[in-house]
């Protein structure tokens, strides 16, 4: 079926994924963390689907995200989290993820989830930057209007 990278640094949780996606008919292949995963990435990046978890040793998933979309920008990611605030901050990252899937989740779950994101469009996602389109620079800044009650560093007070 799929190739499937699960990036996690909790053991069992690690152990128990890898052998419900595997039971599942998937070809699965583990990292204890980011920076283990962005290697392996590195090394082969034919994988369908990176299953992330967020918050991890070293380099999370979010940052994880964020490296691997730039070099492979049709990986689908799948991320998990058992943290409220890191599920937030990984919907921030909508354009570069599929879902976030909370913890604890059942086999069922994880397994429906992983097949949601295998089946989506799969259409190439932007990828982000600290450079968006949003920000505008100092040097392309221009004030039309001073207000009266603000005055130059160099102006004294009367």
């Amino acid at each position: 079926m799929a190739r499937i990278l699960v990036a996690e640094d909790e053991a069992a949780l690690r152990e128990f994924v890898s052998r419900a996606l595997t039971h599942h008919g998937h070809e699965v292949s583990v990292a204890e963390d980011g920076a283990v995963a962005l290697d392996m990435l590195a090394k082969d990046p034919n994988y369908d689907l990176l299953l992330t978890d967020i918050m991890m040793p070293i380099m999370d998933g979010i940052a994880l995200a964020l490296k691997v979309t730039k070099e492979n920008p049709k990986l689908k990611i799948l991320m998990m989290t058992g943290f409220a605030a890191e599920r937030q901050r990984a919907h921030n990252l909508d354009t570069l993820i599929h879902d976030v899937l909370a913890k604890p989740f059942t086999l069922s779950e994880i397994c429906e989830k992983v097949d949601e994101a295998l089946a989506s469009d799969g259409q190439e996602v932007r990828s982000v930057t600290t450079t968006d389109e949003g920000l505008v620079s100092a040097e392309r800044l221009t004030i039309n209007h001073i207000p009266s009650n603000v005055r130059k560093s160099n102006e004294s007070e009367e």
